[in-house]
């Protein structure tokens, strides 16, 4: 058996003296393994770092078999990375969050957007909103999608700002304003497919709290996980950034 897709390189792990198991999310074959032969060589090494973009093809002779990989890279990203504590762990939070996706399930939307995160990480600055709808995004791929577009009690789709822990539902101000130490702050960048691309500071840190709730509630807390340390990582090079020090 035989394919050819491109993906992106969430990392590895050691197989043997020389040869590495790269695990990479695909854009057709959905998140898939793959043995490198040599892998561990310093001329591979370089090319199977996370965040690398790389055309794949996979070669087994049963489709339930690990297979092999050959690898072709299209974008090597990991001197930039190491240029950058904020654009590393963010990369590196978006690796642990496709694998929340089952092992050869395609979710071409959510490879898309990983990419494009990816391929931002010379902005970091643009970078937050991106991976707050992109948490947004897995909760919904997952069976687990927040429901922004009107409020849970009265179908209002106007002045919607708190959201229920309890259903994933948006509540609007005014029916929301007596429960509002209840609720979550909705920030404005998610509400409705707001395309705010450098939303303020305060919404950014709500839209993670958001996200953070019902990732831990919905699917790492019943797996028996914490969330990824990257995202307390990368939480904590945003803080630096909004609040420097004088």
């Amino acid at each position: 058996m035989e394919w050819r897709d491109d993906g992106l390189i969430l990392g590895t792990r050691k197989h043997g003296e020389t040869s590495v198991i790269v695990e990479a999310m695909t854009r057709a074959h959905g998140r898939h393994f793959g043995l490198v032969r040599g892998g561990r060589s310093k001329r591979m090494q370089p090319l199977l770092q996370t965040g690398n973009h790389a055309e794949f093809v996979w070669r087994a002779r049963l489709d339930e078999h690990l297979g092999t990989f050959s690898v072709e890279p299209m974008e090597l990203r990991t001197a930039r990375l190491m240029a950058s504590a904020e654009a590393l762990h963010a990369v590196c939070l978006v690796a642990a969050l496709l694998r929340l996706a089952a092992e050869r399930d395609p979710h071409p939307a959510l490879y898309e957007t990983a990419v494009g995160i990816a391929g931002s990480i010379e902005k970091p600055e643009s970078l937050p909103p991106l991976i707050v709808r992109f948490e947004a995004a897995i909760l919904s791929q997952m069976g687990f999608g927040l429901d922004l577009g009107s409020c849970a009690a009265t179908g209002t789709t106007e002045d919607l700002v708190y959201v229920s822990p309890k259903s994933g539902r948006a509540v609007s101000k005014a029916a929301g304003e007596a429960y509002k130490t209840r609720l979550l702050p909705l920030p404005a960048f998610l509400r409705d497919g707001n395309g705010e691309a450098n939303p303020p500071a305060a919404d950014i840190k709500d839209g993670f709290r958001l996200t953070g709730f019902f990732l831990r509630r919905e699917l790492f807390g019943p797996r028996g996980q914490a969330l990824p340390e990257a995202r307390g990582a990368y939480l904590a090079e945003l803080e630096k950034r909004f609040n420097p020090k004088t």
